[in-house]
Order: structure tokens, then C-alpha cells, then sequence
């Protein structure tokens, strides 16, 4: 991916975004092509390739932003880390939903295992919202073992259609949480 901050770059990579999710909310994934992406769109096929080497990229790059995003708010809240998840989680809800119905959830999963390690690393301990919890402790494996658990139950609330009160899977998750301390 191309990572102008030109404007009419970045107004290109939002058409080309847009048309992507637009496509896979009535086509599969690997059903749609970069011409379909580029018929969406008043672009040229070149801009596509100015901007995106394939629709594998230009799909990494709405992860990516959308990862970006949920770091920036799991550093900046003063929310807990659930209520900042569950937060990214309502504003993503149609991202999440066409991943799950594509087959793609796991490129969220593969995102946030290198991206929040990475970030953690860089972190000052008393901005890390984890801190707490992992304390003196291997951070690696302890964060792998939270995101793949607490994403586990956000894939399993995206497969039974997201119809549960974020705030109830929430409350079960602190309780069971209540329970190790």
C-alpha cells in the first residue's frame, strides 16, 4: 500500500475502501476483483495500483486503520480495556460482520497479534492500559493470551449475529475475570 498523505490520495484509498466494503456486502470476498473495486469507483484502474497492489492490500489497509484506531483509544481512555474493545467493536460492527461472513475474522485476529505486542514494547508502563494485570510478568505471552481470548468471545458474539447487549458479555467477562483475583 501506498502511504501518501497526499489528499487526493487519501480521498482515492476512501473510494477504493468504501467500494470494497461496499462489494463484499453483496458479493464474497474472493469473488470480487480490482475491476469490480475500480467499476465502484469514478477511478482509473491505475490509481487503484497507485494506491493498492491488490484487494488482499486494500482489505489490510481497513484493518490496519481500524487496528490503529482501537490503540489509539486503548491508550488515550480512561475507560478499562473491555469498554474500549466493546466501544471499537459498536463502531466496527459492519466491518466485523462482513469479515465473519467472509471467512476473514482471522486477519483481525493475525493484525492484533502483531500490532498490540509491537505497541506495547513502545509504551510507557504507566500509559499501558494492561499494566495492572501483567504486572512483573512474560508480556508476550500474557498478551497473547488476552487478545486471543477476549477476541475469541468478540468472534463468538459476531457469529451469533452480535444480538447480545455488549454491556451483558461485558458484565460476564469482568466477573469471570473477579474470579482469578
Amino acid at each position: 500500500m501506498n502511504i501518501s498523505q497526499n489528499p487526493s490520495a487519501l480521498r482515492s484509498k476512501k473510494e477504493i475502501t468504501d467500494a470494497l466494503l461496499k462489494l463484499m456486502q453483496d458479493h464474497s470476498y474472493s469473488e470480487i476483483s480490482v475491476k469490480q473495486i475500480v467499476l465502484e469507483t469514478p477511478l482509473e484502474r491505475k490509481t487503484f495500483y497507485n494506491n493498492f497492489s491488490s484487494k488482499d492490500d486494500v482489505l489490510d489497509s481497513i484493518i490496519t486503520n481500524a487496528i490503529h484506531e482501537y490503540v489509539v483509544a486503548l491508550t488515550e481512555s480512561h475507560d478499562g480495556p473491555l469498554s474500549v474493545i466493546f466501544q471499537f467493536c459498536d463502531k466496527n460492527r459492519e466491518l466485523l460482520k462482513l469479515l465473519h461472513k467472509n471467512n476473514l475474522l482471522h486477519l483481525l485476529l493475525q493484525k492484533l497479534n502483531s500490532v498490540i505486542p509491537e505497541h506495547n514494547h513502545s509504551l510507557d508502563m504507566t500509559k499501558n492500559p494492561f499494566a495492572q494485570m501483567i504486572g512483573d510478568l512474560e508480556p508476550d505471552y500474557l498478551i497473547a493470551f488476552n487478545i486471543g481470548a477476549i477476541w475469541n468471545v468478540i468472534f463468538k458474539w459476531v457469529d451469533r449475529g452480535m444480538v447480545d447487549s455488549p454491556e451483558d458479555i461485558k458484565a460476564t467477562l469482568e466477573a469471570y475475570l473477579k474470579k482469578f483475583k
